[in-house]
């Protein structure tokens, strides 16, 4: 009985817990935004940039004083952060791993780097993609800076 139970234990746990398979598309698609959105921000074009991010109070941003909620609060920080193009200096994304956790959420981590004239910055980020109306967009920011 004990061995059944466990069976059926792990049966479950891996049809529960399975990652599902990420479409070269969506992952096209996905990558696609993330690079728009490097361009948009070395443009010195935020706003182009947030166009990204899902335009909803759901959205929150998670950065080092904590979390940040909805579109508009999170383009406002953004440019309290990076008033002028000095703060805002060159970003490039580095995409590490995309992971499909249902057909319509992905999650992806990647690496940033910004290179300014007041010294550089960078970092990691995970971000949650979420599928609305056939359109990818980023539900929720990780973003915590690193030494190397």
């Amino acid at each position: 009985m004990r061995i059944l139970f466990s069976f059926i234990l792990a049966l479950i746990s891996s049809a529960v817990f399975s990652q599902q398979q990420l479409s070269k598309n969506d992952s096209l698609a996905i990558v696609k935004i993330l690079y728009e959105q490097q361009e948009d921000w070395n443009k010195g074009d935020i706003d182009a940039f947030m166009q990204g991010y899902l335009k909803s109070d759901q959205l929150v941003f998670s950065g080092a004083s904590g979390p940040i909620y909805g579109w508009e609060s999170t383009r406002a920080r953004y440019k309290r952060t990076y008033s002028d193009l000095q703060k805002m200096g060159k970003l490039k994304f580095d995409v590490l791993h995309l992971i499909s956790l249902s057909p319509t959420v992905v999650q992806l981590q990647g690496k940033y780097y910004l290179t300014r004239t007041i010294g550089d910055a960078q970092g990691y980020f995970t971000l949650s993609w979420i599928k609305k109306s056939d359109q990818w967009y980023i539900i929720s920011d990780h973003t915590s800076a690193s030494k190397e």
